[in-house]
């Protein structure tokens, strides 16, 4: 690979925002049942009774602290992550998504997701949750291989998997389904099988991710045999491929939805907007007129309600520097596989178009950004070097 000249950025001043990006809220429920050995999210084993109760009331105290910073402000999504969010009863969820109505007002229409995992507890409970008030589920299925979904330490089979999927088809007119390729001792008709079968059961939209081996995992301790780099290359390209013949367009990085499933609160992510953080480890951003922020909460959960009994769940708060932005934005952006438009970055960032003018210069005559129009894009070669891409928005000082 050539290596990339270095580009010094003009180094821009305070950020300011005319219009303020919309918002969302992200909520994390931290605890599983089983901790997978490829995570590295903030999850918990437990076999313990969860604190439903007082956990929701944590949540409403982290909202409440961050009320002063959003008045006025609509959330557009709602998104309740984990761990296992489906570990919660129907009534905690529902008492949740009040509590968060009742506190700040939603967008008529939001999008109102949770996670859930395939176990025949969690899918028996999915018309009560669709009665709650969510209105998109995300099913974290990872593959229909039983051998395949054993090597990953899930705790369902591929029969609990089809089951689930087809009652949140009942309840559910969005349904995402997370699916995993580059598996251990995976083939590309192993990998093309589980996509065949994610499009078949009607999936409004495919999540097809590669298997990494992160640290602090426990296959980062015991790493085991994954296909050769070019062959998980390949199953890229065949998901790519496969899912555009089956009707999903690609839209993000690792996201195929079918027409008007893209999800709205992932895609305000990539658009650079804004949204609150609550729940134990969850972070969040804020924009002002003068600066953008970044928060975070304390990460163990039983530290995180011992806060929230104290008063205080905040473990960090920043002001994003003004030369961290591009990257920052480009971080975002640049998953997007239609791009944006160029006028995004002022909107969100508050700074001018010439704070990235020599990176993007770079990056074009690279052939590692496209231009159509007012529209910049990763190219294909971008996407495939992406890490070279971005690293041309690095604040080199």
């Amino acid at each position: 690979m050539t290596a990339l000249a270095p580009i010094r950025l003009e180094r821009p001043g305070t950020p300011r925002l005319a219009v303020l990006p919309p918002l969302s809220i992200y909520v994390h429920i931290p605890w599983c049942l089983r901790k997978c050995p490829y995570c590295d999210f903030n999850s918990h084993e437990t076999k313990d009774t969860l604190p439903e109760g007082e956990y929701v009331d944590a949540l409403f105290g982290d909202l409440e602290l961050l009320l002063p910073s959003i008045w006025g402000r609509r959330a557009v999504s709602i998104f309740i992550g984990g761990g296992t969010p489906s570990l919660f009863s129907p009534a905690s969820i529902e008492r949740l998504l009040s509590g968060l109505r009742a506190r700040l007002p939603l967008e008529p229409g939001a999008e109102i997701t949770l996670e859930a995992n395939p176990g025949t507890v969690e899918a028996e409970r999915f018309r009560d949750y669709a009665d709650a008030g969510v209105n998109r589920l995300s099913i974290g299925v990872q593959s229909f291989d039983d051998a395949q979904l054993a090597a990953l330490g899930r705790i369902h089979s591929a029969h609990q998997a089809r089951r689930a999927l087809d009652l949140a088809m009942t309840y559910f007119d969005n349904v995402n389904i997370d699916l995993m390729y580059g598996l251990p001792g995976q083939s590309l008709a192993q990998a093309q099988a589980d996509l065949s079968e994610a499009a078949r059961i009607g999936a409004t939209q495919i999540s097809a991710y590669q298997l990494t081996i992160e640290t602090n995992t426990a296959f980062y301790r015991r790493p085991p045999v994954l296909p050769e780099h070019d062959l998980c290359a390949d199953m890229q390209r065949m998901a790519e491929n496969a899912l555009a013949a089956a009707g999903y367009g690609h839209y993000e990085t690792s996201a195929f939805a079918r027409p008007g499933k893209r999800c709205r609160h992932n895609l305000n992510y990539w658009r650079f907007g804004d949204y609150l953080g609550l729940g134990a480890g969850a972070h969040g951003k804020l924009s002002f007129a003068d600066r953008i922020t970044r928060h975070a909460r304390i990460k163990a959960p039983h530290e995180y309600l011992a806060g929230a009994r104290r008063g205080s769940t905040l473990a960090e708060e920043r002001t994003v520097s003004a030369p961290e932005l591009p990257l920052e934005f480009m971080l975002n952006a640049l998953r997007l596989t239609e791009g944006f438009d160029e006028a995004l970055f002022p909107l969100r960032t508050g700074l001018p178009g010439a704070a990235i003018a020599a990176p993007l210069a770079s990056a074009l005559e690279q052939g590692l950004i496209e231009r159509d129009g007012v529209r910049l894009r990763p190219s294909e070669r971008g996407r495939l070097f992406l890490n070279d891409l971005l690293a041309l928005f690095l604040d080199k000082d």
